[in-house]
């Protein structure tokens, strides 16, 4: 569900700019800090409340309660100032959520129920891509480690986050694809990896897209990316024992 929150994020406000957030958390940069009460709205409140609809079956009496208190939290957030809309709507909210509810009813049964090919995949994805986006996202809030300028929007941070989201689900799909390919040697799918993730940041520096800005940086994304195939590789065979 935070995979598939990140999604939805991605295009209603990196792209469509739906809505800013005002935690005052991240003073350097106003995007960062509205891109990091969106993070906390998708990889807590929201996946929390589904995980426990699904988990504990709980009908559309309970789904039609979290989806008020959450419009309702979102109306406060208004009056208090800290989240403002700009063509985004209560009414939106409040329609969205239950289909999330029952989204996450439906990947909750996949789980549970023999499931391969498509099913296994997408859930694959969605994983793969919370613990992706996360790891890549928020060093470049509270760290300042790198920022990318494809050009697209006027404001930097803007500029940034949106390409972070596109290269995020772009090397999400390469990890899948990775894992699932039956490789004679394990280790080479690590060193291809590895190689691949250096080559597109020197590429991406090369044509003035990503600024790195400490000397760490690009140590730190190969070794996420080494990182995240081997945990990628052991949420595959969990999906696929699950499904056994």
């Amino acid at each position: 569900m935070v995979g598939y929150g990140y999604i939805i994020e991605t295009t209603i406000f990196n792209f469509l700019g739906s809505y800013d957030y005002d935690p005052n958390i991240i003073k350097h940069d106003s995007f960062y800090d509205s891109e990091l009460g969106a993070f906390f709205s998708n990889a807590l409140s929201l996946p929390i409340t589904a995980t426990l609809i699904a988990t504990f079956r709980l009908n559309w009496l309970w789904i039609v309660f979290f989806s008020g208190y959450f419009v309702g939290v979102e109306w406060l957030f208004l009056k208090l100032h800290i989240y403002t809309h700009h063509w985004w709507r209560l009414e939106y909210t409040g329609l969205g959520l239950p289909v999330y509810y029952v989204l996450a009813k439906i990947f909750y049964k996949w789980i549970l129920l023999p499931a391969r090919g498509f099913r296994h995949n997408l859930m694959l994805y969605l994983i793969t891509g919370s613990i992706c986006a996360s790891a890549h996202i928020l060093p470049m809030l509270f760290f300042m480690n790198r920022f990318y300028r494809p050009g697209w929007f006027e404001n930097v941070g803007r500029d940034s986050i949106a390409f972070s989201a596109i290269y995020y689900l772009c090397v999400s799909l390469l990890y899948c694809v990775i894992v699932r390919i039956n490789w004679k040697t394990m280790w080479i799918k690590y060193i291809l990896t590895g190689l691949f993730i250096y080559t597109v940041n020197k590429v991406l520096i090369k044509i003035e897209i990503l600024h790195s800005l400490v000397w760490w940086d690009q140590m730190y994304y190969v070794s996420l990316a080494i990182c995240l195939i081997a945990l990628v590789n052991i949420i595959d065979k969990r999906l696929s024992k699950l499904h056994e």
